[in-house]
């Protein structure tokens, strides 16, 4: 998606495709391309920095697992960077999107093969990667992180043929206020 050669620059193409598929004015772009590129000279975030970046949102917990899910999903392309089109497209979705929008992004977070369902054992590490992150917080949550996972993937399947699909995600999500909360926090419906 980005440019690889160093001190990249935002095309006038890319601004106007940004402009088009984000809540931002094409100042906003611009500004927001100035922190990424000074924060990311080389016009791409790697995992690690990912890390660095969103790990202090969490210094209670370990969010390494959860940093791992969370850039994958970013990471649209599978090149195993994040550059500024993708990481403006993912903050947009994620901050301004719509509750249905923000669902679509949050499965594809869970579904961790890319293969269009979320089984038992994605959903397992999931939900454990978000008990890692809690961190001291998670040790007053009555349930280990394998047995939540298991009562969620019940719920969400809904025709018991061992695959959550999408639809029956987000349609139980919608329908289910704490798990919308612990799997799609931020979301308003």
């Amino acid at each position: 998606m980005g440019n690889q050669n160093s001190c990249p620059r935002l095309s006038k193409a890319d601004v106007d495709f940004l402009t088009m598929n984000t809540h931002y004015d094409e100042d906003t772009v611009l500004d927001l391309y100035k922190g990424f590129i000074s924060d990311c000279p080389q016009g791409k975030l790697s995992p690690s920095a990912f890390m660095k970046i969103y790990g202090k949102c969490f210094p209670a917990g370990n969010a390494a697992e959860f940093c791992d899910h969370v850039f994958r999903t970013f990471d649209s392309d599978k090149n195993g960077f994040v550059d500024f089109k993708e990481f403006l497209l993912a903050i947009d979705v994620t901050s301004s999107g719509s509750a249905e929008e923000k669902l679509n992004w949050a499965f594809s977070m869970y579904d961790v093969d890319w293969n269009g369902w979320i089984d038992l054992g994605e959903m397992t590490k999931i939900v454990k990667s978000i008990y890692k992150m809690m961190g001291k917080a998670s040790d007053e949550l009555l349930e280990s992180p394998e047995k939540r996972a298991e009562e969620i993937f019940k719920q969400m399947d809904i025709n018991c043929d061992g695959r959550v699909t999408r639809q029956e995600f987000v349609r139980c999500c919608v329908h289910d206020e704490k798990l919308l909360a612990l799997l799609a926090p931020n979301t308003r419906l």
